[in-house]
């Protein structure tokens, strides 16, 4: 046989090879899935997280790290995204290696100031998706921990006209920004328009309110204060 023969021949035998090892990956994937669950998104502590101590945006991405786990085995109430951890404060140490569940943690007690962004009483941590980043990096300054006006423009209504623009929260801080969507996102869908993902600090009203408005809008606007 000739050495282009043998070529040609090992050639076609590799191809074969990987073909099945990718029908067999696939399969066992399949049944994998179908035993265990679809994979999700849990957030996971990479060391040992002391007790009441808010997390900033740099303890989230230096203790916390996302991995995708079936469903079965990830529990009740487990964070999808590191995000949803900022400002708030385990009420109890944490072990490397576990789940971080949303009732471990707790909005920081109202004496206790910590540096960065954080949650005060009465406000949790809600993403939404929203225009307007570029306004925010232009002030030179880390936007994560200041504050924003969120602006909403509604589409035209059946009648035709130009929409409505109001302030649906006023001077709330902004716990988090990263460019684009992300399948872990929760809470609110955005425009169709290049978008970012916002973590803000909002009271229950403020949360509701821009779920209501989110139904109608066609741009959802931070403005720096």
């Amino acid at each position: 046989m000739s050495r282009r023969a043998r070529a040609i021949g090992f050639g076609c035998a590799a191809l074969a090879c990987a073909g099945l090892a990718a029908t067999i990956a696939g399969g066992y994937r399949t049944d994998l899935e179908s035993e265990l669950g679809p994979l999700r998104p849990a957030v996971i502590a990479r060391e040992p997280i002391p007790a009441r101590r808010a997390l900033g945006s740099a303890d989230a991405r230096r203790v916390l790290e996302v991995r995708r786990m079936p469903s079965r085995f990830v529990p009740t109430g487990a964070l999808s995204a590191a995000e949803q951890a900022i400002g708030r404060a385990p009420a109890a140490r944490i072990p490397a290696g576990a789940y971080l569940l949303a009732a471990q943690l707790r909005a920081p007690r109202a004496h206790h100031h910590s540096r960065g962004p954080h949650l005060t009483a009465g406000r949790e941590p809600v993403q939404i998706s929203v225009t307007g980043a570029e306004a925010l990096a232009a002030t030179g300054r880390d936007p994560q921990g200041s504050r924003v006006d969120v602006i909403v423009t509604t589409e035209p209504g059946p009648g035709g006209g130009s929409g409505r623009t109001y302030v649906a929260a006023k001077a709330v801080e902004l716990l988090a920004l990263s460019q684009g969507g992300d399948d872990a996102s929760v809470d609110l869908p955005g425009p169709s328009a290049a978008t970012s993902t916002a973590t803000l600090a909002l009271t229950r009203p403020e949360a509701l309110r821009l779920i209501q408005a989110e139904n109608f809008a066609r741009q959802v606007l931070l403005v720096p204060r």
